[in-house]
């Protein structure tokens, strides 16, 4: 079996008396598109935040390329090639598109935010900038303030700064909240191609881009996983359609 790009081994967290991870061993191969699907609250966002450095576990594993990540800071960790892209929004409305593209760079550098403006002038990062708004279609949109977007454009621009670090992997919170039908069709198509570049890890409600995409898919319900397996599989499987799928499957 191909060695995983990405994996959690038995990762725990409690908060108090509340166990919202509970053992949770989820892996990323090569080329794939691995989903986590579940109701709310079952600690999808959690287990996320425990992967990308957000939130230490109680117990367990993070492997990023074979190497243990689980102290890494969330910088180390996108340094070390793990990109994450947010189901909220956290890019900087008041800069330009070109300015939020670069705060990748300026991340994954390690250097401090007063030198911003200097790493805009470099030619080396304008050029990897402008590569990865041309990847999403924003080219054009580049001297644009990031306020004039729409929210499908947005989650595009999220993509591109995550592109800009060069990942390894990507790990991406709902890229489908709040798109219309044709915005999540754009980036289902999208991000089917992405996979070729980097896998990703997907957290995603929207069940009929999940179908669409996932290699593999794993069920989280009440902080453990229930299921892992195909879309076929898991679309027949008895204890999801119970706990989750009902009638979507």
């Amino acid at each position: 079996m191909t060695e995983a790009v990405l994996e959690t081994r038995d990762l725990c967290k409690r908060f108090g008396a509340l166990e919202v991870s509970k053992d949770v061993s989820i892996s990323l191969r090569p080329g794939e598109i691995h989903a986590v699907i579940g109701p709310n609250g079952a600690g999808k966002s959690t287990l996320i935040k425990q992967i990308c450095g957000a939130e230490k576990p109680d117990d367990g594993r993070i492997y990023l390329l074979g190497e243990d990540v689980t102290h890494l800071s969330v910088d180390a960790r996108a340094r070390a090639g793990l990109a994450r892209t947010f189901q909220v929004s956290a890019l900087a409305m008041e800069d330009t598109v070109l300015e939020n593209a670069a705060l990748g760079v300026v991340g994954a550098s390690g250097k401090a935010f007063r030198f911003f403006r200097p790493v805009l002038k470099d030619t080396e990062v304008l050029s990897r900038v402008e590569a990865a708004l041309e990847r999403v279609g924003l080219a054009d949109a580049a001297g644009k303030q990031t306020s004039e977007l729409s929210h499908g454009q947005r989650r595009q621009l999220e993509v591109a700064i995550a592109l800009t670090l060069a990942p390894k992997v990507f790990v991406m919170d709902e890229p489908m909240a709040g798109l219309g039908a044709e915005g999540s069709k754009t980036m289902t198509g999208f991000l089917d191609g992405l996979r070729h570049e980097a896998p990703i890890l997907l957290v995603e409600h929207d069940m009929d881009a999940v179908f669409a995409l996932a290699d593999r898919i794993s069920v989280l319900v009440y902080g453990s996983i229930i299921a892992s397996g195909t879309v076929e599989e898991i679309r027949a499987d008895p204890a999801v359609r119970e706990a989750y799928l009902g009638d979507l499957s």
